[in-house]
C-alpha cells in the first residue's frame, strides 16, 4: 500500500514528506494507522547520525494508532482496536523470559537495523520508494513518522477507546522511562530520598511517578524555573535551579547527606558525574539520558566501591503491557498528569517541533497525524 512518511535521507538531513510503499502485514504483524506520535530526543540523536540507523530511513518510535490489519497468527489484536506500539522484543531470550523485554539480547537489531528482525521476511524492510528501492523503516519496531506503521503484534498494547489516543503515544518510550525508573528500578522505600537531573518529559515523568512512592523527599534539578515550577506541581519536595546554586551542595543539605537515588536524565557527561556524587555508600545512580553514542564518564573509583551502584534502565525496564497500562490507570485517577506536558503539532510541522523540543520551549511535541472514534 502507499503511505505518507517523513524521510531522513542522510546524517543531519532534513524531514522531507514523501510517498512510500509499505508491505501488507506478514505472519505475527499488524498494521496501525497513526493517530498521533510523540517526539523524542532520540529521534533527534539519529536524525543526526548518534545512533545506527541505516540511512535514508523513517523515524518515530512514540506511536498511537488503530489497527487496521493483521497477519496470520495475531491474536493478541484485532482490527479496530485502538493500541500503543511498544517496544519490540523477540520472546525467546532469557531475558525476554524473565520479563524483561527491553533488555532483550536482540534490542539493536529490533531497534535500528532498518529492518524486520523476526519472520520469514527478517533482515527485508517493508519500506520502499517508488522505484522499487528498499529504505530504512522499523525504527523501535514501528518508525512511527508516517500515516501507517507496520508493527510486530507483540508489541502492541490496547488501550481502551476512552482514553484519548493522540495522547498515549509518548507512553510508548519517553514518559514510561522516566516513571519506569522509578518505578521497576529505584523502587524508593519508605523515608528515601530520589533526585532528578532533567526536568523535561523524562524527569517530569519521574517527579510524577516519585509522588506514588513512599519516597519522602522528591527534589528535581534543572536550568530552568519554568521547568521547576511544574515538578513541583507534579510532587517535588525541592527544585534547584543550577544554574543559580551549586546543585551537589543543595542535595546533601537537603537530604542530610547523600541521596539515596538520583536519576540521570540530561545525558550530559559533567552532569553525570555530578550526579554520580551525589549518591553516597549503598546509593544509585541511574542513567536514563541519551548521551551520543561512545560517550564516557569518569568516577572516583574508592567512592564508588564503597556499595554505590551505577545502573542503567531502558525504557523503564519491564513489559510495556504491564507499564503502559498501569500509567494510563494512574492518569485515569488524577494521579500522573502526563496531558500536562504535551503539545500537539501537525505532521507538516515536525521541524518546529523538533526545534522546540531541542530548545526546551515544548517539553514533550506530539505530531497528529489523524482522528480516531472513541466509544
Amino acid at each position: 500500500m502507499k503511505i505518507k512518511a517523513l524521510v531522513v535521507e542522510e546524517k543531519n538531513a532534513p524531514f522531507v514528506a514523501e510517498e512510500l510503499e509499505l508491505d501488507a502485514p506478514g505472519p505475527g504483524e499488524a498494521l496501525v494507522k497513526i493517530t498521533a506520535t510523540g517526539v523524542c530526543h532520540t529521534d533527534a540523536i539519529t536524525q543526526a547520525g548518534d545512533l545506527p540507523l541505516p540511512l535514508p530511513g523513517v523515524l518515530g518510535h512514540e506511536g498511537a494508532g488503530v489497527v487496521e490489519a493483521v497477519g496470520e497468527g495475531v491474536r493478541n489484536v484485532s482490527v479496530g482496536d485502538h493500541v500503543v506500539i511498544g517496544w519490540p522484543f523477540c520472546g525467546e531470550c532469557r531475558n525476554c523470559e524473565r520479563g524483561e523485554h527491553r533488555y532483550c539480547l536482540r534490542l539493536g537489531e529490533a531497534l535500528v537495523s532498518g529492518a524486520r528482525f523476526k519472520g520469514p521476511k527478517a533482515g527485508a524492510s517493508g519500506y520502499r520508494r517508488a522505484g522499487g528501492t528498499t529504505i530504512s523503516g522499523h525504527f523501535f519496531g514501528q518508525s512511527s513518522f508516517a500515516d501507517y506503521s507496520l508493527v510486530l503484534a507483540s508489541a502492541l498494547v490496547k488501550v481502551d477507546r476512552d482514553v484519548p489516543l493522540e495522547l498515549v503515544g509518548p507512553l510508548a518510550c519517553g514518559i514510561t522511562t522516566g516513571a519506569g525508573a522509578v518505578f521497576n528500578t529505584a523502587r524508593p522505600e519508605p523515608g528515601e530520598s530520589l533526585v532528578v537531573y532533567g526536568a523535561g518529559a523524562v524527569g517530569l515523568a519521574a517527579v510524577m511517578a516519585a509522588k506514588n512512592t513512599p519516597a519522602a523527599t522528591i527534589i528535581a534539578v534543572d536550568l530552568h524555573d519554568s521547568r521547576l515550577e511544574l515538578a513541583r506541581e507534579f510532587g517535588a519536595t525541592h527544585t534547584i535551579n543550577s544554574g543559580q546554586t551549586g546543585a551537589l551542595e543543595e542535595i546533601r543539605r537537603i537530604c542530610g547527606g547523600p541521596a539515596d537515588y538520583v536519576l540521570e536524565c540530561t545525558g550530559v557527561v559533567p552532569v553525570i558525574e555530578e550526579a554520580a556524587e551525589a549518591v553516597g555508600m549503598l546509593g544509585t545512580l541511574i542513567l536514563i539520558g541519551g548521551a551520543p553514542a561512545e560517550a564516557r564518564f569518569s568516577l572516583d573509583h574508592l567512592r564508588t566501591l564503597w556499595g554505590k551502584r551505577i545502573v542503567g534502565t531502558l525504557g523503564g525496564s519491564g513489559t510495556s503491557n504491564r507499564l503502559i497500562p498501569a500509567l494510563i490507570g494512574l492518569y485515569k485517577q488524577g494521579r500522573f498528569p502526563f496531558d500536562r506536558l504535551v503539545q500537539y503539532y501537525g505532521i507538516d510541522q515536525i521541524d518546529t517541533a523538533m526545534a522546540d523540543s531541542k530548545s526546551g520551549k515544548t517539553i514533550k511535541p506530539v505530531l497528529k497525524l489523524g482522528r480516531a472514534e472513541r466509544a
